[in-house]
């Protein structure tokens, strides 16, 4: 499994940083945790061919996770007509204002695979499985544990607070990473809940330069191997 990060910033861009995207290629099988860049034009940069991505989930409706959402669809309606993923939604909410959108530059939208979630296993094509699991940082938020080539990866999306809302399940589970987000709240508060947790590796995504110092302190805390996002940084598992 291989994960790169096209934005590893927070709410806004940051310069070099845009907003959140990891993608996740499996054997040339391409998915997507959030889409708040425009990774389609990603994905032509780097000669891969849009046919790849088979699944796109979104762990909430805030624009810097779901942004590039709406111009991937406006392309997979006009241009590249086979394209066809499993867009996995916390809500459905926003699909016909994307229609209209999409409507009003002359582009009908394709009957496309939008799925909404709740949470447990949402998808699992054989490839990859991923489980939601509901977060508290807006009423319909989730982190997500993603599961292929006997890898195990938590992308905790974005938390109210990792004392309040950081997955229960992985305290019970080993894994081989987990990234986690830091815009919220210093990251030394992953401290008491990383002291729980069996992982291998931990990566600071979604970070703001309000609470970088803590990430150093995060570093010096845990034994555990921690690396910084940025966008760009390939990492495989």
């Amino acid at each position: 499994m291989k994960i790169t990060f096209l934005g590893a910033s927070h709410g806004y861009p940051e310069p070099n940083r845009r907003c959140s995207c990891a993608m996740l290629d499996l054997g040339g099988k391409i998915y997507f945790i959030d889409m708040g860049v425009m990774a389609l034009e990603d994905l032509v940069t780097r000669g891969i061919s849009p046919d790849a991505v088979k699944g796109i989930f979104i762990t909430h409706m805030h624009g810097d996770h779901t942004n590039g959402l709406v111009h991937f669809v406006d392309l997979i309606c006009w241009k590249y007509k086979t394209v066809d993923p499993v867009i996995c939604l916390p809500s459905l909410q926003g699909v016909e204002p994307m229609r209209g959108w999409l409507a009003a530059n002359e582009t009908p939208m394709r009957d496309l695979q939008f799925r909404e979630y709740d949470s447990g296993v949402i998808f699992d094509d054989g490839t990859l499985k991923v489980t939601a699991i509901p977060t508290r940082h807006c009423e319909t938020s989730h982190s997500f544990l993603v599961e292929a080539e006997g890898k195990t990866v938590l992308f905790t999306g974005d938390l109210k607070r990792p004392g309040i809302d950081f997955p229960e399940i992985v305290k019970q589970l080993h894994t081989d990473l987990m990234v986690c987000e830091c815009a919220h709240f210093p990251a030394t508060d992953y401290i008491p809940v990383l002291e729980q947790c069996r992982t291998d590796r931990v990566c600071i995504n979604h970070h703001s330069p309000r609470y970088f110092n803590t990430i150093a302190q995060l570093t010096e805390a845990i034994s555990t191997p921690l690396v910084i996002a940025y966008d760009g940084l390939e990492l495989n598992v």
